[in-house]
């Protein structure tokens, strides 16, 4: 490839990214990138077009079926619980409905233990609290 169809490819893989960060995780995810850019633009720039411009956009699977493996694996994980409110919020936002994340989450104390789910259940709340709060406020 040249250059220029490099960096094309590089702006266009940027920009599906940015488009599909939006659509999952809107604000918050921006909110993210943000706070890396003055510690770590490249990463903030890695962020965008690899899991989003990358993998979010393949059409083997819907937004919905991502976000529910994504919160698993984050619940599984047992350390990552701002990205896993990052990621219910995400859930919400393509579909899923409240029990659905609670049910993904229950499911993973199968797997990864009662600690797991509970730290995931606990954040899911403050999900949803939150977005009861936005709601009020919003009439």
């Amino acid at each position: 490839m040249t250059t220029d169809t490099t960096q094309a490819a590089e702006a266009s893989r940027y920009a599906r990214g940015w488009d599909k960060l939006r659509e999952i995780d809107g604000q918050a995810g921006e909110r993210v990138v943000q706070a890396l850019a003055d510690i770590a633009p490249d990463f903030a720039r890695l962020l965008i077009e690899f899991p989003f411009g990358d993998v979010y956009t393949r059409p083997q699977l819907d937004l919905k079926s991502r976000e529910i493996a994504t919160v698993a694996a984050l619940t599984a994980m047992g350390h990552a619980l701002p990205q896993l409110k990052v990621h219910v919020h995400g859930a919400l936002n393509v579909g899923c409905t409240r029990e659905e994340v609670v049910e993904v989450i229950m499911q993973m104390a199968v797997y990864a233990g009662f600690p797991a789910a509970l730290n995931g259940l606990f954040a899911a709340k403050e999900v949803f609290a939150e977005r009861d709060r936005e709601a009020a406020g919003a009439d």
